[in-house]
């Protein structure tokens, strides 16, 4: 922390002065500074924006505004896809197979338009069966296939990666493929590979240097690894059927997956925000762009004041990375014996001696999802100005998931 942080707490203060907390916050500037930082390391590949890290159609229709290479969005829910396919949106993928027989039948509704119908993820047949049963009218639905871009060492004893699909081969893939293209009731349009193990681990944790080397060395084996056998497994797919779309990586991974031919399009959500978790990569840096401002309500002790609220804990191993952090003012941290909780927060450090009731703290999520699913607006700023308050997912009704 030094006078950039000082600063840029007077600067939010001002430009929030008399909004009652708590309150949700998306800085445009900082917002824009992320983008073209991505495209940077994307090296000119279109970027899919994957709307779950986003959750708020004025952001995302933002984003989309931002740059022509920011085209098409990854949902995580059917429904979702439906409602921003109602709403207009186009080139929508969903990134998780769908189970909602009532959404694929709506679907249906939509497959006579390419442009309009979302593309539905699978790696099953299972997952075939349920969506042709499913689907109504004379189009045949979108799918596209979900490989595992996993790592695996030591003859399988060491993995790494996110748990996705079972399709892991070339052979594999195309087998499913040609079971794709046999049924009249879809098209396989494109394939996806996300490759967790890089574009959602850090390799820069301050305080552990053994772990982020051996982080390094795993991540620069594994995208060896998965460069070449996405490739093999795009030419096999693509053999069975043209595919519109090749889509791999994420915010943490974009400048390593741009690399390979065998990859149209990447992907990217969590950037746009730079959530605290991505404080954490030695390859790239981004601004904060997203927080969330809490009252203080009480002094329990010198050095020591209360915020209401601010549980607000990201998924995945339950850790302390997964806390929300104090931001500004500078010089605060959690308790370790309370952490963030459900209706209140307490606060240790420096800055908590001048901190009195009635002033506010501001914080960072951990992960870029979880903020919209706990405010139903979003102020928005730029400069030294809120320029719009706007609904998030919530704000609108919604809560996919």
């Amino acid at each position: 922390m030094g006078p950039a942080d000082e600063e840029l707490h007077e600067r939010y203060e001002a430009i929030f002065e008399g909004i009652e907390a708590p309150f949700a916050f998306v800085d445009l500037d900082a917002l824009a500074a992320n983008a073209d930082a991505m495209l940077a390391r994307g090296a000119g590949k279109p970027i899919r924006v994957a709307s779950k890290s986003v959750r708020c159609r004025e952001v995302l229709e933002r984003i989309d505004a931002l740059d022509e290479r920011f085209c098409g969005l990854l949902c995580f829910t059917l429904p979702e896809a439906l409602m921003l396919a109602a709403a207009g949106r186009r080139d929508i993928v969903v990134a998780y197979p769908t189970v909602d027989r009532r959404a694929i039948s709506r679907l249906g509704e939509l497959a006579a338009d390419p442009e309009a119908t979302p593309v539905l993820m699978v790696d099953e047949t299972a997952q075939l069966d349920l969506i042709e049963g499913a689907a109504t009218g004379p189009a045949p639905i979108p799918v596209a296939i979900d490989i595992d871009a996993g790592y695996r060492a030591l003859r399988g004893a060491f993995t790494a990666g996110t748990k996705r699909s079972p399709i892991r081969t070339a052979p594999a893939a195309r087998r499913f493929a040609e079971e794709i293209a046999s049924r009249p009731g879809l098209e396989l349009v494109g394939l996806m590979a996300y490759e967790g193990q890089v574009a959602g681990v850090g390799d820069a944790t301050p305080g552990h240097p053994l772990r982020n080397v051996a982080i390094r060395h795993m991540q620069r084996a594994s995208m060896a690894e998965i460069a070449e056998r996405r490739a093999a497994i795009a030419a096999a797919v693509g053999a069975v059927a043209p595919l519109r779309f090749v889509n791999g990586g994420g915010t943490g991974s974009l400048e390593l997956t741009a690399r390979e031919d065998a990859v149209t399009e990447l992907a990217a959500g969590s950037g746009f925000y730079a959530p605290a978790l991505f404080d954490a990569y030695g390859r790239f840096s981004l601004r904060p762009a997203a927080g969330f401002a809490l009252p203080i309500v009480r002094r329990p002790a010198p050095g020591c004041v209360t915020a209401l609220g601010g549980g607000y804990v990201a998924s995945g191993p339950a850790g302390e990375d997964r806390l929300p952090q104090p931001w500004l003012p500078p010089g605060l941290h959690l308790d370790r014996q309370e952490g963030a909780g459900e209706v209140q927060t307490p606060l240790l450090g420096e800055a908590a001696v001048r901190i009195r009731v009635g002033d506010r703290v501001y914080m960072r999520h951990a992960k870029a999802g979880e903020l919209c699913e706990r405010f139903d607006r979003l102020h928005l700023v730029s400069g030294e100005e809120i320029v719009a308050e706007v609904p998030t997912y919530r704000g609108e009704g919604h809560a996919f998931l």
